[in-house]
């Protein structure tokens, strides 16, 4: 076989089994939105992106076009990445911020369930990008809640957030992001005593039940079957969007009854990291 034909075969297979990408948009939105917007400020290239979403029909409503255009996501992405381009990015410690028309498709099924004053959960926080965004929408009185296992992650994500328009939130508490049942905000941040102190969070399947139970929960990595710890904090009429699978993911909705029930339905085939442990995590597993 030729050698740059292997090479591309294996660089569609990274992107397969590595990324976060829909099945249905593969190919499609990465061709045709382009991030480099080299001559443009940074609010103007956020902008943009929100827009070209917006015409290929991902961002659908206005409330979730104003959040994300108020959230900068180049604050929440490291330097010397392209901050704009429909793609997710490392973060570091085998973590990405996810493309930005999943953060688009997943507010767009949540939004219902970020109205001022509820309570949402992020689960596999990252970069702190999607916290912020559900923080803007439920609001001061609302309550935004992310958890991440890796703690230099929750460190940066903070600093990320107080760049932001959702610094305001962070400072008074009604956003927060948390590690290893820690709270992080405004602490000295000391990973290896913060990794000591309490270990029943250092996967992301307990979820954060002090602040339970949530309108809307969004997990940001693949897990091989829904946690029940994250169905019982989910509200009556609330939901859950999560990712489930292993080689095979598809992006499930979880529509918990007012009576307690459970409704399940697949939104699209996607490729999501694994919900693992953080030794795991940080062995590339």
């Amino acid at each position: 076989m030729d050698a740059k034909i292997l090479v591309a075969l294996l660089a569609i297979v990274f992107l397969k089994f590595f990324w976060v990408v829909p099945m249905w948009t593969e190919g499609d939105l990465k061709n045709k939105i382009s991030g480099h917007f080299w001559t443009r400020g940074s609010a103007d290239k956020n902008r943009v992106l929100v827009d070209q979403l917006k015409q290929y029909g991902v961002i659908k409503t206005k409330k979730v076009a104003e959040v994300m255009e108020t959230i900068d996501r180049g604050l929440f992405v490291p330097d010397g990445n392209s901050d704009y381009i429909d793609s997710p990015m490392p973060i570091g410690y085998n973590a990405t911020i996810s493309a930005p028309h999943m953060h688009g498709t997943c507010l767009e099924l949540l939004k219902e369930h970020l109205q001022p004053g509820m309570h949402a959960l992020d689960v596999g926080s990252g970069s702190g990008y999607l916290t912020a965004c559900f923080a803007m929408m439920v609001g001061l009185q609302g309550r935004a809640v992310g958890v991440e296992h890796i703690p230099e992650l929750v460190a940066s994500s903070i600093e990320n957030v107080k760049r932001s328009a959702a610094s305001s939130l962070l400072n008074g508490g009604s956003l927060s992001l948390h590690v290893a049942g820690l709270n992080l905000n405004g602490l000295d941040f000391s990973p290896p005593s913060t990794c000591r102190q309490e270990k029943k969070m250092l996967n992301g399947r307990q979820g954060w039940p002090e602040q339970a139970p949530y309108d809307a929960i969004h997990v940001g990595a693949a897990a091989a079957k829904i946690p029940q710890p994250l169905l019982d904090q989910l509200k009556p009429g609330g939901r859950m969007v999560i990712p489930v699978g292993s080689f095979f993911q598809d992006l499930q909705v979880v529509d918990k009854k007012l009576d307690g029930s459970i409704s399940i339905r697949s939104e699209t085939s996607v490729r999501y990291v694994p919900l693992t442990s953080r030794a795991a995590q940080l062995q590339g597993f």
